[in-house]
């Protein structure tokens, strides 16, 4: 390509892995890099104001065209931590339950474990910066990212929804992985995906530079987070896919 390819990641705490080659100096005269949101990423995407984004596998119905680049993803074969249900009243007294906004997959999955798994059907309600507060009473709320870190303390009940699909499944969850809306130089595939591997090498340096008390980061890094885009996670993709058509 004659410019350099606009490439778009998530400004989450659990992204850092995946773009530390990237901010360390990897491709830096090929690739733009920016950050949002995981919804704003696939908006972009979606209206082609970027090339590649790491974004919600909710996306990849409504997209025209789209090509999996890389080896690493944001995944959980175990409790992710950072996308949960949090209420002060056990699941089947829940009546509400605030959405985040920040991420479709987050939802969509929470709307398949409603009602595929737990089997209720509390209101959903949309929401804004700042609804965490009002994560009280009989209402809940779906908080994701960084932000669901600090909300663990708060909650009475966490419902870790990897957790909650692997117990409904028995497999994995990808929760984001990195997509390009066009076919891209083949020569360009093998160092992206070089480079979003880089980080892994390096959690205790990435740990030290972003200083976190609410969590512990290197737990998060290499127990929580499953940076590996395997077989079993693009089983779950392909299932959760089915799932997505039905809760959209």
């Amino acid at each position: 390509m004659e410019r350099k390819i606009r490439v778009a990641a998530v400004s989450y705490l659990n992204t850092k892995p995946l773009v530390y080659g990237f901010e360390n100096g990897a491709m830096k005269d090929d690739i733009e890099l920016l950050f949002d949101y995981p919804a704003k990423v696939a908006a972009m995407l979606l209206s082609d104001e970027i090339d590649v984004g790491l974004i919600p596998v909710a996306v990849l119905p409504g997209m025209e065209e789209y090509y999996i680049l890389s080896d690493f993803c944001i995944g959980a074969s175990q409790s992710v931590a950072s996308v949960c249900l949090f209420s002060q009243v056990p699941l089947n007294e829940i009546t509400h339950i605030l959405v985040d906004y920040q991420s479709r997959t987050s939802a969509a999955l929470m709307k398949t474990l409603l009602k595929h798994y737990w089997k209720i059907s509390p209101d959903l309600v949309d929401t804004k910066a700042g609804y965490q507060e009002g994560i009280q009473g009989t209402t809940a709320g779906l908080v994701i990212g960084d932000r669901a870190l600090k909300q663990r303390p708060h909650s009475r009940y966490i419902y870790d929804l990897a957790d909650e699909w692997r117990a409904f499944t028995g497999l994995p969850f990808l929760f984001a992985a990195w997509v390009a809306n066009k076919k891209l130089p083949e020569d360009f595939i093998p160092q992206f995906n070089t480079a979003t591997g880089e980080g892994l090498k390096h959690i205790n340096e990435i740990v030290a530079a972003n200083p976190f008390p609410e969590y512990d980061l290197k737990e998060y890094y290499e127990k929580n987070i499953d940076y590996q885009l395997d077989g079993k996670k693009k089983e779950a993709l392909a299932l959760f896919l089915q799932y997505v058509k039905e809760v959209s």
